[in-house]
């Protein structure tokens, strides 16, 4: 059987679904990996170290899509290679079904097998396959390394003969994968950190990173059973947005992490909330992609509202994608090989296993 990978659109995708180390451990269970010509040079990976780990390199997509039994992408491919994906091929990736419906619809008629990565059901046998939590917790760390670098105060306390630096306070919203990340990132770098969350059980999480979790008065556990977060009430939203608008007061930098999978984000920082900021605070939104968590996010701008930055990147792994890449990589050999019969040395779609049933898109 062979897997093959082609070139993303490397102006808004640099990360890659295949990487030299991983090469081998598909040729241990049998499997060859074709790759396009090229297809890491933007990441100083030449295709002599493809080939010397035993990967087989093609002058075009075409060339590789026609050869390969399986194709593993970072992103959905566009509208010609699509097309080329005959019958009875598999395709897994990141696939945003929930945006591409009209597209994946036409590919599944023809018979091509799609799994989309971020469907993965939180059970211990997928942790390995997670490419949710793998990507996220690059995403919080960077979010805050970014967002000090706006910033144009010192981050920790400093005690000087001067005088004091106080140290900067900084407000996580939503304490999934990413904000967690984030929170201890800032807390190393000295910042006094306060979080809010939906999920109660994430009072324990933040609290154990140092992190102070801001209760709303009354609040539900607005968690479901596949651990993530659900829409809240209008009760609650009301409550939040009181306890937030005077929490932002005394806030120096934002980090918004608040997602619904398969929904538009939830805007929890409204323009009202942004106004009552101290000047030269930042908000930095990595829901900018699904609308922002912030009223006045804009997809890879800063909008200075009133000297309040507020930054949202459409891909903020773009500035990470070596180690997002090697991450990624390993979580989607993990689901290839599970996808796998070793004994008939094939691909088998066993809708009995929870982790490709729930990822299959029909």
């Amino acid at each position: 059987m062979i897997v093959g990978s082609i070139s993303e659109n490397r102006e808004i995708e640099k990360r890659i679904a295949i990487t030299p180390d991983v090469i081998k451990k598909y040729k241990s269970l049998g499997i060859e990996v074709y790759l396009s010509e090229n297809y890491a040079a933007h990441l100083g990976i030449n295709d002599k170290q493809y080939e010397t780990e035993g990967a087989t390199v093609l002058k075009s997509d075409e060339e590789v899509i026609a050869k390969s039994d399986a194709v593993l992408q970072m992103m959905l491919p566009n509208k010609d290679n699509l097309s080329k994906l005959s019958k009875e091929k598999i395709l897994i990736g990141v696939l945003n079904p929930y945006l591409n419906n009209d597209i994946l619809k036409n590919t599944i008629s023809k018979d091509v097998k799609c799994f989309s990565l971020e469907l993965l059901p939180r059970i211990t046998r997928a942790q390995s396959m997670d490419i949710l939590s793998s990507q996220a917790n690059l995403a919080g760390y960077k979010a805050v390394v970014d967002a000090f670098s706006f910033f144009q105060k010192a981050i920790p306390m400093m005690m000087t003969a001067a005088g004091t630096v106080s140290a900067a306070k900084v407000l996580v919203v939503g304490a999934g994968v990413a904000g967690l990340q984030a929170i201890a990132t800032a807390k190393r770098m000295g910042a006094i950190v306060y979080a809010t969350d939906v999920r109660i059980a994430s009072k324990e999480q933040v609290e154990s990173l140092g992190g102070k979790f801001l209760t709303v008065e009354g609040s539900e556990n607005l968690e479901t059973e596949g651990g993530y977060a659900k829409e809240a009430s209008e009760d609650f939203k009301e409550k939040q947005e009181e306890l937030l608008k005077e929490t932002l007061k005394k806030t120096d930098i934002v980090i918004c992490t608040a997602l619904i999978p398969g929904k538009t984000a939830p805007i929890i920082i409204k323009k009202n909330m942004i106004n009552v900021m101290q000047s030269g605070s930042i908000i930095y939104d990595l829901a900018a992609s699904q609308g922002g968590n912030s009223e006045l996010t804009k997809v890879n701008e800063v909008v200075d509202n009133n000297g309040v930055k507020i930054m949202g990147e459409a891909n903020i792994l773009n500035k990470l994608p070596t180690s997002a890449s090697n991450l990624y990589a390993k979580n989607m050999f993990n689901f290839v090989s599970n996808l796998f019969n070793k004994e008939k040395k094939s691909f088998e779609i066993n809708l009995e296993d929870e982790i490709i049933k729930k990822t299959m898109i029909t």
